[in-house]
């Protein structure tokens, strides 16, 4: 059964060595779908700051109904976007998010009163990574809204919720993102080599992991679009029939021009120190418009513009670990639908100056990634355990993030 709990924060447990169960759930920028793990956390005592190993006991994904994905897609742009459609679908992702929570649990072949926590993300529709005055408030303050109710998920599965992480960390002066280092420093540190974990998402964002990290050792921010400039690029040239590139096959046959990704790399974003973060207000359809715009004054047919989208993509992760990676990695090891994108990784092999390989090479299963995360950081919420990087994140202090909603 989940252990009794307030909103405010509870007691660490002291029980190391027990197993429990958790279940993740996760809706990136991409909005291809929500991707639940039903998984066991088991506390290991060996590291104070990563106290825990994961393992994936089942996984499902859901893709969104096209008219749904249409809603969310026009709530995240600022022209579209309403204040009466937030509220409604906050309620009703939550529903959604419910039904998949639930479908891992069964999937796994696991009660829902043996699971102590749904952890959830929700779904990202705003994020400010910079600071902004607002008239009346002292103090400029950064800003980030998911949406998907966590007290609905936790009346619809029966299980403890805890959502909101991202919202602990911002009033801690850090970006609220990313939160993957947690994972990361926790599953897939090394000994010996200096690895990057590379997520190419819709945004995609590295770790930057030494052998063997602390807390204040692991460093990571977002290296700027993943896969959100390919697909918005497709979905414009294809008039919304198709809304990303399959296996990479139209930027396969194009030729990417590199004076144009030149040009979109000279972005104030690139350039910027870490930690930072960046989203769908940056890097979205809008972002895509110009950069189809600015292909087609130089000529560029529809197969050219995929290309030259998937390699600027390439080339800003590239740039990224020139700039801010010290040391630079031994080895990448990429997760997120860009991993199955065969161009955009031959791209990136090209481009990056190490051994660059998928995430399931670590034994890992990529798509369960994200969501094996967020049932983590649950349990670490419940344990009244710091679940955040501050040096990924900006954060002044380690802090336990996220919003408790009793079944």
């Amino acid at each position: 059964m989940a252990p009794e709990t307030s909103p405010g924060r509870p007691p660490v447990r002291t029980d190391g060595g027990e197993t429990r169960y958790a279940v993740g759930i996760m809706s990136g920028t991409s909005l291809d779908g929500i991707d639940a793990a039903c998984c066991s956390v088991t506390e290991r005592g060996t590291n104070e700051e990563y106290p825990y190993e994961v393992a994936v006991e089942s996984f499902v994904s859901e893709e969104y109904p096209d008219d749904l994905r249409a809603r969310i897609v026009e709530l995240c742009d600022e022209e579209t976007g309403t204040v009466d459609e937030a509220c409604r679908l906050n309620v009703a992702l939550g529903y959604l998010l419910a039904d998949v929570a639930t479908r891992s649990m069964d999937e796994a072949g696991v009660d829902p009163d043996d699971v102590d926590v749904v952890g959830s993300h929700g779904q990202t529709i705003w994020h400010i990574g910079s600071p902004e005055a607002v008239p009346g408030v002292a103090r400029p303050q950064r800003s980030t809204l998911q949406i998907a109710d966590g007290s609905v998920i936790a009346r619809e599965t029966g299980v403890t919720t805890v959502s909101d992480f991202r919202t602990a960390d911002v009033a801690a002066g850090g970006h609220g993102a990313p939160l993957a280092p947690y994972l990361d420093a926790t599953a897939f540190s090394d000994g010996e080599h200096h690895r990057s974990l590379q997520n190419v998402g819709g945004i995609g964002n590295c770790t930057l992991l030494p052998p063997l990290p602390g807390r204040d050792d692991v460093r990571a921010f977002d290296t700027g679009p993943g896969n959100m400039v390919i697909d918005a690029v497709v979905e414009i040239l294809t008039d919304g029939e198709r809304t990303y590139d399959v296996d990479g096959e139209m930027a396969a046959r194009g030729t990417p021009d590199e004076s144009l990704i030149e040009r979109f790399v000279d972005d104030p974003y690139f350039a910027e120190s870490p930690p930072k973060t960046t989203g769908r207000e940056d890097f979205g359809h809008g972002y895509a418009r110009r950069f189809i715009d600015a292909g087609r004054e130089r000529g560029l047919e529809d197969a050219d513009l995929v290309a030259t989208a998937t390699a600027f993509t390439a080339e800003t992760i590239a740039d990224a670990y020139e700039r801010f990676a010290d040391p630079y990695p031994d080895e990448v090891f990429v997760s997120g639908g860009g991993a199955y994108n065969p161009t955009l990784m031959s791209m990136l092999s090209e481009r990056v100056a190490c051994d660059v390989d998928r995430l399931s090479a670590l034994g890992f299963d990529p798509d369960a990634k994200e969501a094996a995360l967020f049932a983590l950081m649950g349990v670490a919420r419940l344990d009244g355990r710091p679940n955040n990087v501050p040096g990924a994140t900006g954060a002044d202090e380690p802090v336990v993030m996220g919003k408790v909603s009793l079944p």
